[in-house]
């Protein structure tokens, strides 16, 4: 039964298998359906020029161009990191550095909170009242590190 169904395989089987596979990664993200889809596409386009390729031949060639298609997709990745307009969309922490607030509460003990556009945060910093402008200089998790902006810089 699976010798009759394999044996009716065509190009069209692999370009659409290609598509599924490489919609597939925006469902499951990871970088490796979008190189298995590129590899059933390139398959199809094999079989369309070798029509006469028996299916043990073409599941061995996929498997071939699917080992090879993830490697140079891994290789390709590590040559850079992808350039965005956004480096910091996914680290929101580090899209505060630089900027400055007013403290609306006092840091007592090194430690306070800080209300930035639509969230508190943790604080750390020297000890400060209230009213008291802050720069971040530096964030580590969920804990901004602030120090005072001088009057002459504000």
């Amino acid at each position: 039964m699976i010798e009759a169904l394999f044996s009716q395989l065509t190009f069209w089987h692999w370009l659409v298998l290609g598509v599924v596979l490489m919609v597939l990664e925006i469902f499951a993200p990871g970088l490796v359906f979008i190189w298995l889809g590129i590899a059933g596409l390139i398959m199809g386009g094999l079989l369309a020029a070798m029509p006469h390729l028996l299916w043990e031949q073409q599941i061995l060639i996929f498997s071939g161009l699917s080992l090879l298609t993830v490697i140079i997709g891994r290789k390709l990745l590590k040559l850079g990191p992808m350039e965005t307009d956004h480096p910091t969309l996914n680290r929101r922490n580090a899209q505060y550095l630089g900027r400055e607030f007013t403290l609306e509460t006092p840091i007592v003990n090194g430690l306070g909170r800080i209300h930035v556009d639509d969230t508190m945060w943790r604080i750390t910093g020297p000890n400060l009242e209230a009213g008291t402008r802050v720069r971040v200089i530096a964030a580590d998790g969920v804990l901004l590190n602030v120090e005072p902006v001088s009057p002459d810089e504000g």
